[in-house]
């Protein structure tokens, strides 16, 4: 009976030890789908980032939105500050006003401000906002890699959308604060 403890005892520890070596052997890459994250931005990215949630979170059914899905909408802004937003060059001189008006109305919807993005933002975009589908997704339950940001996306398309062009046309966070136009 001792015999078989001790060697029951044996055969644990040799799985145990293994499944140890194959942890330590398989690395995972870090996720990288929030750039170097929020947390690790300079202290007026961060700034910048909190005016803006303020600024464009105006509507009143979307108010509180920028807490609700604050994770996610920091998500994707430290994503554009770490990749510089793709090297897009700035339009503020052409649409600032124009957009600050749209995404401060209550009016006016997220086709409006997608309107607004030129064809290499739309491109950017698209190929850079963190939730692309799963493949093998039943049609009609579509699955996201980040569900939750895919979510924050179709909630909020307008507030996000308005997120993006802003931080493009601040040339990527150069203020530690929003600039609206007049």
């Amino acid at each position: 009976m001792k015999c078989i403890a001790v060697a029951v005892a044996l055969v644990a520890g040799f799985i145990c030890s293994d499944a140890v070596k194959l942890r330590a052997s398989v690395r995972q890459e870090p996720d990288t789908a929030c750039g170097k994250g929020f947390d690790n931005l300079v202290k007026g990215s961060q700034d910048y980032y909190r005016t803006a949630a303020v600024e464009l979170f105006t509507h009143p059914s979307h108010t509180m939105d920028n807490a609700t899905f604050e994770a996610e909408f920091e998500c994707w802004f430290a994503s554009m500050c770490t990749t510089k937003c793709g090297g897009l060059a700035s339009q503020a001189d052409g649409r600032k006003a124009k957009l600050t008006e749209m995404c401060q109305s209550v009016e006016a919807d997220w086709l409006k401000i997608w309107k607004l993005f030129s064809p290499d933002e739309v491109k950017w975009f698209k190929s850079n906002y963190p939730s692309d589908e799963v493949e093998g997704s039943e049609e009609g339950s579509e699955v996201h890699y980040k569900q939750a940001m895919e979510t924050a996306k179709e909630v909020n398309k307008k507030e996000l959308l308005c997120m993006t062009l802003f931080t493009i046309d601040d040339e990527c966070v150069k203020w530690p604060y929003i600039r609206l136009g007049k």
